[in-house]
C-alpha cells in the first residue's frame, strides 16, 4: 500500500510539473522573444536571444511608436479610479445591507448578486445608449462608471460576509462611546474588513486592467486615442503587426500588459486565497 501511495504521489507530482511547464512556457517564450528581431523570431523561434546584446528596440517601438505610454497612463487612471469607487461604494452598501438586516435589505442584496449572472454581451446595448444619452461615450468617465457598476456585485458579496461576521458587541461598544453610524463604520468596522477590501481591490484591479470588451464597445469612436486603454492598444498593435510583421513589438506590448498582473499574483496570492475563502465562508 505504501509503495502504491508513493507511486501515485510521484505520478501526481509529475503531472503537476508538466502542467506548470505547459502554462509557463508560452509566457516565457513571449518574454524572451520580445528581445529578438523579427528575422530571428521567424528563423529560430525557440532559440534564446543574444543575452550579451538583447534587442530592446522592441520596447521602445511599443512604448513610443505604438503609443503604449499613453495607453498605460489611461489604464492606470481608469483602473485606480474604478477600483477606488468600487471599494468605497461596495463597502458602504455591504455594511448597510449586513448591519440593517430585514426583508428589503435581503431583496436588495440578492438583486446585487443577480448582477454577477448577467453576461456583458447582454448589458452592452442598454449601456451604450445610456452613455450616449449622457454624453459619456469615448470618455474615461463613462468607462469608469461602467466598470464600477460591473464590479459592485462582487464587492458587496465579499464584503457583506465580512461585516456579518463581526460581533455586535463592537457596534454596541462604539455606540456607548458616543460614535454615530458613520463613525462606527469608518473607525471600527471598515478597518476590521481589511482582508476583504484587499481581496476585492486585487480582483477588481486585475479585471479592469485587462478588460477589453467594454473598452472596445464604449471607446471605439475615440479616434484620437484620448482614452484608449492598454488592451485596445495591444489589439491595435496585433492588427498592424500582421501587415508590418512587427512581432517583436507585439511581444513587448504583451509583456508590458502582463507585468502588473503577474506581480500582483506573485506577491499577493496568499491574500487572494485567504480573502476569498474567508468572505465565502462568512457570507
Amino acid at each position: 500500500m505504501k509503495n502504491n501511495r508513493h507511486i501515485s504521489k510521484g505520478v501526481i507530482f509529475a503531472a503537476l510539473i508538466a502542467y506548470a511547464l505547459w502554462l509557463i512556457f508560452p509566457m516565457a517564450w513571449v518574454a524572451y522573444s520580445s528581445f529578438k528581431k523579427d528575422s530571428d523570431i521567424f528563423q529560430s523561434p525557440f532559440s534564446l536571444p543574444d543575452l550579451t546584446n538583447p534587442y530592446a528596440q522592441n520596447y521602445s517601438n511599443a512604448w513610443q511608436q505604438a503609443h503604449f505610454g499613453d495607453y498605460f497612463f489611461h489604464s492606470i487612471v481608469i483602473t485606480i479610479t474604478a477600483v477606488t469607487l468600487i471599494l468605497v461604494l461596495g463597502a458602504s452598501a455591504a455594511y448597510a445591507l449586513a448591519r440593517f438586516y430585514h426583508l428589503i435589505s435581503s431583496l436588495v442584496f440578492w438583486l446585487f448578486l443577480a448582477g454577477l449572472m448577467i453576461p456583458a454581451q447582454l448589458s452592452v446595448i442598454p449601456l451604450f445608449f445610456e452613455l450616449k444619452f449622457a454624453g459619456l461615450l469615448n470618455s474615461k468617465l463613462g468607462l469608469v462608471l461602467v466598470y464600477t457598476a460591473n464590479g459592485l456585485p462582487f464587492a458587496i458579496f465579499i464584503l457583506a460576509g465580512f461585516f456579518r461576521s463581526l460581533p455586535k458587541s463592537l457596534y454596541e461598544a462604539a455606540v456607548i462611546d458616543g460614535c454615530n453610524e458613520y463613525q462606527t463604520f469608518y473607525r471600527i468596522m471598515l478597518p476590521l474588513a481589511k482582508p476583504g477590501l484587499v481581496t476585492v481591490a486585487i480582483f477588481q484591479f486585475i479585471g479592469v486592467w485587462k478588460e477589453y470588451f467594454y473598452a472596445f464597445m464604449f471607446l471605439g469612436g475615440d479616434t484620437q486615442g484620448a482614452a484608449k486603454t492598454l488592451p485596445l492598444g495591444l489589439a491595435n498593435l496585433s492588427i498592424t503587426a500582421q501587415y508590418r510583421s512587427d512581432y517583436g513589438a507585439l511581444f513587448a506590448g504583451l509583456v508590458l500588459v502582463t507585468i502588473p498582473i503577474l506581480l500582483i499574483y506573485v506577491f499577493l496570492q496568499k491574500r487572494i486565497v485567504k480573502g476569498v475563502a474567508a468572505g465565502a465562508l462568512k457570507g
